[in-house]
């Protein structure tokens, strides 16, 4: 994301955090533009203009591995704000001469928390009785505060999780206000943000779309861009966004790797071809795909041959439009994260994606991802000032390798088949049961295990049929949803009764993290 030079920002330094960008979409929320850097370069920091306040992000190292953490100490001397976010709080008291050392007891989840002192940084944050929740995840903790702060919050094994400089406008918290599992975390990013930093509200979705476009145009010239749709919300949002800032200059190519749910493929041919009046070309590689992935159980491998397979594909067809030089696809923040850092931090990877980690190192095509900073409910957001139909952008996300990594194991075309009956069933009944809109992101999936059961008095040995359902709000963080009995048996009866290879149905209830969303 290029500066935006003339706005008043929030400027959060990334020290590898899972959560980093998750700050900066809060931030956003609140109608404020924040940027983000590595603290790798926080040399270049005086080139950016118009900084109203630091954030200092979490991070997976401590504070004593030196070597890997570079701080420019000249942060503490701008006479600027600056909020430490956990391995933040942690190295903003060692620079500034306290003192940081390992937990006796590591806190990770919900943790309560009592307020010591009143601050401006939580007001209206606590309850009456001074109390509230919030989520840890550290195994460092601060021991000594350093000259001139004062103790704001503690925790049973945290005594000081909360402090402030009220001099100099530090603040440090060993919690994770950005993540929705803390109770009124926002309320500490807006006392930040307003009270502390004083900025008023710049940033909206208008402004997003309108930013978007002029910098798709500056990267593309007069060159043509062919945009893989998968029909999902994400490529959904790219595809008019740059239909609005490119018109004829684009083509979307839609492949069809018989990995997609049931009848997708017509809804996008109808959806985009028909609808949209959009350049659309598709693309039936269901045998090549399917020949490729045969045998193949570990998931990475899944993820890079589709993903390899998908730019053979788009540079092929590209050869057919002349002044072909670029490919969008719809990669958001989340992706990013879980495959790299997209700020060159020491992020842990959690898995490739197939358009991330998943894609060749050479490509005869260049990137455009105009959404990879934004989170899939600020791309919901610019879908609607795009104004995409709300069929399209209520969707529930569907992952780019498709039912692939639905299918843990070894994939057949049988297997898929009966993944698709079995998904097409959930979803119907969510829609039929009005709480398709109450759930974030549901799906189906076909464990690599079989059960005995008993029907019509037989003996049966067929695979087990996963649900899941899950809560959230940006995909970071997730909560599985707390279906009703009577819902729970209907779905189970009707997947069981009308799809052949099915014999048992199980809920999965693991929130994320420990989990993540998909299975693979």
């Amino acid at each position: 994301m290029s500066l935006e030079v003339n706005l008043k920002k929030i400027l959060i330094i990334d020290f590898g955090s899972q959560f980093t960008q998750l700050i900066a979409r809060r931030i956003r929320e609140l109608g404020v533009y924040s940027e983000i850097i590595s603290h790798k370069k926080t040399n270049k920091i005086n080139q950016i203009k118009n900084i109203k306040g630091i954030i200092l992000s979490g991070g997976p190292l401590n504070v004593y591995q030196t070597k890997k953490i570079k701080f420019n100490k000249d942060l503490i001397k701008f006479g600027i704000p600056i909020l430490g976010i956990c391995f933040g709080h942690q190295i903003i008291s060692k620079e500034l001469g306290g003192k940081v050392k390992k937990s006796k007891v590591r806190e990770f989840g919900l943790i309560k928390i009592k307020k010591i002192n009143n601050s401006i940084l939580t007001k209206n944050f606590f309850n009456k009785n001074g109390i509230n929740n919030v989520w840890m995840s550290h195994a460092d903790e601060v021991i000594k505060i350093p000259k001139n702060f004062k103790i704001i919050a503690s925790s049973d094994h945290s005594k000081l999780c909360m402090i402030e400089n009220k001099i100099n406008n530090f603040y440090g918290i060993q919690f994770h206000p950005e993540v929705t599992h803390t109770q009124k975390g926002k309320i500490i990013l807006k006392n930040f943000v307003f009270s502390i930093c004083k900025i008023k509200k710049n940033w909206s979705p208008k402004h997003q779309k309108q930013k978007l476009v002029k910098e798709v145009k500056n990267i593309v010239g007069k060159s043509k861009v062919i945009c893989a749709l998968s029909g999902g919300v994400d490529s959904s949002v790219v595809a008019k966004l740059l239909a609005v800032a490119l018109k004829k200059k684009l083509t979307c190519i839609f492949v069809n790797t018989g990995l997609l749910r049931k009848n997708e493929e017509l809804q996008v041919i109808k959806t985009f071809k028909k609808k949209f009046k959009i350049n659309l070309i598709y693309i039936n590689a269901k045998k090549i795909f399917l020949n490729k992935l045969k045998n193949v159980s570990d998931p990475e491998k899944k993820r890079k041959i589709i993903g390899n397979l998908f730019i053979k594909f788009f540079e092929k067809y590209a050869k057919k439009i002349k002044n072909v030089k670029f490919l969008a696809q719809g990669t958001l923040y989340p992706d990013l994260i879980e495959s790299k850092s997209a700020t060159g931090s020491q992020t842990s990877k959690i898995k490739s994606h197939h358009n991330v980690g998943g894609l060749p190192k050479k490509m005869k095509l260049q990137l455009v991802e105009p959404l990879k900073y934004l989170f899939k409910d600020e791309v919901r957001k610019l879908g609607l000032e795009l104004k995409l139909n709300k069929e399209i952008i209520s969707r529930h996300p569907f992952p780019g390798p498709g039912l692939a990594i639905r299918i843990p194991g070894i994939i057949t075309e049988n297997k898929i088949n009966i993944l698709k009956e079995a998904d097409f069933y959930f979803i119907e009944a969510l829609k039929e049961y009005k709480l398709y809109d109450k759930i974030w992101q549901a799906y189906a999936a076909l464990l690599p295990v079989k059960t005995v059961g008993v029907m019509g008095d037989n003996r049966t040995y067929e695979n087990i049929c996963l649900l899941r359902a899950i809560t959230s709000e940006d995909g970071m963080t997730a909560d599985f949803f707390n279906f009703k009995k009577k819902f729970m048996q209907t779905i189970s009866n009707k997947i069981i009764n009308n799809v052949r290879g099915i014999n048992r149905v199980v809920y999965d209830i693991t929130s994320k993290p420990p989990s993540t969303i998909e299975l693979e």
